[in-house]
């Protein structure tokens, strides 16, 4: 219908021109009511009503308001010009106008119509309290919800059941369940409402104890009550009572079953969720993509492909396998599982793929191995997030590809996106893996720029990271800054300080963690027993030891028992070792022996030590590590026919000796040094300085000591020999390229030699710099010509 035919059928039929009164029914207007579609349309009417005055009539305005804010096609903004147009509304009008604006998401507006409706002498009804205190519930306003309960109580409204239910709504939402109580319990009618509002309250804020007393009080425990009771006692974890409410519901819906499967699944009880949904199946309860989303996650956690291809053909059974959120629970179950295939199909096929679509598929290529496949969709996506971001560069991390983490890391600050806690916690890791300190401090920087929330993860990984880096200032200086520390970050905080030699500082902060009712567990007895193990402390090590069990319920894993075994060992106490061996309730593994072996190699035991070293060998013949032990206990006692028979047994299986090497950061690139290297590009000067330390150790009183090269050479072969090991190498470089007092740090990746620690202490005093040396067992921090090992390691 037409602008011009509407204004004809108006303006013919609501007014005469003698009377210039209404001289038909409303029947025109709600026969083109009637007839309008669209708010098009609906703008030609309302055009029309202003012209003709006829808006001015309050019935016809009042059904013109009533039909603009039932019908979603015409905006509210239209709905508040009639209003404003009424002359005189009543109060019929407001209510009207004040529920559109709480229907439509504008509830503050709401509050303004009441405004005008006091200023108009409007008289409020038992409908006008319940709509203004929805709109208070809607937007937390507790204060303005207070002074409209004032309102309700001084006109006497407080006993209609309809304005008490609202009230006690919300307070409920406001999160005054006291003041909800107490409207609850002084209304003298309640209804149904009124019990399930009381009892919703209750189970928003987890009140357990409160909600089972009321349900049970309960006159009729209708079906939404029931579900509410699930849904708390699930969350809460009182399975058996959640279980007991379901069994008692003399009748159940969708929603009962989806609620009780979903208490199973939020409790890992993964199994179980999947037996009740098949129960829900066989009782011939439809399904919906709620409770279809919740049994695929008890499906991924079981990695169960088939149960999940059975879920699958019901959402297909059902028709609606092509929900969004469906899509993307199956595209995960498929990726978790293995199931690539499927995935992929399922994501080529999508009609509306969203980002967690992308998410999920390049998560799944990740866990599956396919990380060229995860990048290249990575590439192509139309538009990332943080997540995105995120899931690869803990993939690469994960797949210990730390050089491509960090470099994403950097395209993603470049693109301008703002990490969060997981891809900071992967890039540190990263950091730590590549010894990249300065990188490490960088990101630590960035987070305190952006004033971050430093949590129990990232925190923990920051204090782990720099004590890997041997920086134990900076690492403490991040405990005391935590707000909230877990017991993991007490057991990077313990184990660090052992591992850089500060073993009283270590074993203080074990004490200083149960002071603080911080319960330990397993890895902190693994971190209190290792710093032990640094220092000689056998009899701290045995009360520790044997507390585990005693006082803290732990039993002692393998780990525990190889740390004392190698404690005992260090210790020069290898009869007491081999018997702790030998007593232990659970088969030692090859770590416990070959701790054994390196402790009868550093004590001289040549005859335990040939014994331990030929069942390694047995054991394990790929292990370069034990070869070696054993032909260089051989070598130490001038047995070069052992040597020559245990070097062709690892020629024989294909053992490989790890050459060695050490790391040193410079400015931000990593320089590697392997033994007797000259391919640096600044090899002639570190020559240079090599023979400048050279002579400076000698001028100290140092002499290499030659014992450490187990080869059949002369002497002044093995001092060479010696002078060309990898981390002496670093540590001229070092002198040549970081300036002081910026202390010297090297990365090995076997144990430092005996010759190489004495060095180095003798060359920290001659150069007077801080030297640290991170070997594969701890750090040396060398200074003045001493080591925080005290020449214990």
């Amino acid at each position: 219908m037409n602008l011009t035919k509407i204004g004809h059928h108006l303006s013919a039929s609501i007014r005469s021109a003698s009377t210039g009164k209404p001289t038909v029914t409303l029947a025109t207007l709600e026969t083109l009511l009637q007839q309008c579609r669209n708010s098009s349309h609906f703008d030609q009417i309302l055009s029309q009503m202003v012209i003709t005055g006829f808006l001015g009539d309050t019935f016809a305005a009042s059904r013109l308001l009533k039909f603009s804010t039932d019908s979603l096609f015409v905006p509210i903004a239209h709905s508040h010009r009639i209003f404003t147009h009424v002359r005189g509304p009543n109060g019929f009008i407001c209510n009207t106008m004040m529920r559109a604006h709480v229907r439509r998401n504008s509830p503050e507006q709401a509050l303004l119509v009441y405004t005008l409706m006091r200023d108009g002498d409007v008289a409020a009804d038992t409908y006008t309290y319940p709509i203004l205190l929805q709109s208070c519930s809607q937007r937390l306003a507790e204060v303005e919800g207070r002074l409209i309960h004032g309102q309700v109580i001084k006109v006497g409204f407080d006993s209609d059941v309809y304005v008490g239910n609202t009230l006690i709504n919300m307070y409920a939402v406001c999160g005054c369940l006291g003041d909800a109580r107490k409207v609850f319990d002084e209304s003298c009618s309640l209804d149904s409402v009124s019990w399930n509002s009381m009892l919703a309250g209750y189970v928003s804020a987890d009140n357990v104890d409160e909600a089972k007393w009321l349900y049970e009080r309960m006159p009729e425990r209708n079906v939404i009550a029931s579900n509410s009771m699930i849904v708390l006692l699930g969350r809460s974890g009182h399975l058996e009572e959640a279980a007991k409410v379901f069994d008692e519901m003399p009748e159940r819906d969708l929603v009962s079953w989806s609620a009780l499967v979903s208490c199973y699944e939020q409790n890992e009880m993964y199994d179980e969720a999947l037996r009740k949904f098949k129960e829900m199946v066989v009782d011939g309860v439809l399904v919906d993509e709620v409770v279809l989303i919740t049994v695929l996650s008890a499906c991924t956690h079981l990695v169960v492909a088939m149960t999940g291809q059975l879920i699958h053909a019901l959402a297909i059974k059902a028709g609606i396998e092509l929900y969004i959120n469906l899509q993307n629970a199956l595209i995960h179950m498929y990726s978790i599982c293995g199931e690539l295939v499927s995935a992929e199909k399922l994501f080529s096929s999508g009609c509306t793929l969203d980002l967690i679509s992308w998410n999920s598929m390049i998560s799944g290529y990740l866990r599956c191995g396919e990380v060229e496949k995860a990048r290249s969709l990575f590439d192509s996506m139309p538009q990332r997030d943080t997540v995105s971001w995120s899931v690869l560069i803990s993939g690469y991390a994960q797949r210990d590809r730390f050089a491509d983490a960090l470099a994403l890391f950097q395209d993603m600050q470049l693109e301008g996106i703002q990490p969060d806690e997981t891809v900071l916690v992967s890039v540190i890791s990263a950091c730590t893996h590549l010894s990249s300190l300065d990188q490490g401090a960088w990101i630590h920087a960035y987070i305190r720029k952006k004033q971050m929330k430093v949590n129990v993860i990232l925190g923990t990984t920051l204090i782990d990271m720099y004590m890997k880096f041997g920086s134990v200032p900076n690492a403490m200086e991040v405990f005391r800054a935590m707000e909230e520390k877990g017991v993991s970050t007490w057991n990077a905080l313990i184990l660090g300080l052992a591992m850089n030699g500060f073993v009283k500082e270590s074993l203080a902060t074990f004490s200083e963690m149960k002071e603080c009712s911080i319960v330990p567990n397993e890895i902190t007895f693994l971190a209190v027993l290792g710093a032990c193990r640094h220092m000689g402390l056998v009899e701290e090590g045995r009360r520790h030891f044997d507390a585990m069990s005693r006082k803290h319920g732990i039993e002692p894993t393998i780990k525990h028992y190889g740390c004392m075994v190698d404690l005992l060992g260090r210790a020069g106490k290898l009869t007491e070792a081999e018997e702790l061996i030998a007593n232990m309730p659970v088969p030692p593994d090859v770590s416990t022996w070959g701790a054994l072996l390196g402790a009868c190699k550093k004590h001289g035991d040549n005859v335990m030590g040939e014994r331990v070293g030929r069942k390694l060998v047995d054991l394990q013949p790929e292990h370069d590590g034990f070869h070696v032990l054993l032909s260089n206990i051989y070598a130490s006692k001038g047995s070069w026919d052992n040597v020559h028979e245990i070097r062709g047994m690892m020629r024989q299986h294909g053992v490989i000796k790890t050459p060695g090497c050490s790391m040193i950061e410079v400015k931000g690139t990593i320089h590697e040094f392997l033994a007797g290297d000259k391919t640096h590009p600044q090899s002639e000067d570190i020559e240079k300085m090599l023979d400048d330390m050279t002579k400076k150790l000698k001028m100290e009183g140092y002499a290499p000591d030659t014992r450490e090269v187990l080869l059949d050479i002369d002497e002044e072969d093995k001092e060479t020999t010696l002078f060309r090991h990898s981390e002496k190498i670093a540590i001229a470089f070092g002198l040549l390229t970081i300036d002081a007092p910026t202390p010297i740090r090297i990365m090995k990746n076997l144990r430092i030699c005996n010759d190489c620690h004495t060095a180095a202490k003798v060359i920290s005093r001659a150069y007077d710099r801080e030297i640290v040396v991170r070997d594969r067992h701890r750090f040396h921090h060398f200074k003045q010509g001493s080591c925080s090992c005290l020449d214990y390691w």
